[in-house]
């Protein structure tokens, strides 16, 4: 197991029932990015403005509101 590179480290207290051993992802953060043209925004702007009023987010509805003034 030393030569094929079998994590050593690994879940106790039960935690390997849905865990595994710890990796380089452990300690990395995964973030999503979305990017939308100007035209995709616009697409979007009416459906996002409705959500966001729905949900009492103003601030969101203005935001898309203000980019196209």
């Amino acid at each position: 197991d030393y030569a094929t590179g079998t994590n050593h480290v690994l879940p106790t207290n039960g935690g390997a029932k849905r865990y595994g051993g710890l990796s380089v992802d452990t300690f990395l953060r995964s973030s999503t990015v979305q990017r939308l043209d100007r035209d995709a925004l616009d697409g979007l702007s009416e459906t996002i403005t409705t959500l966001a009023e729905a949900e009492g987010l103003e601030a969101h509805a203005e935001s898309v509101r203000k980019r196209f003034e």
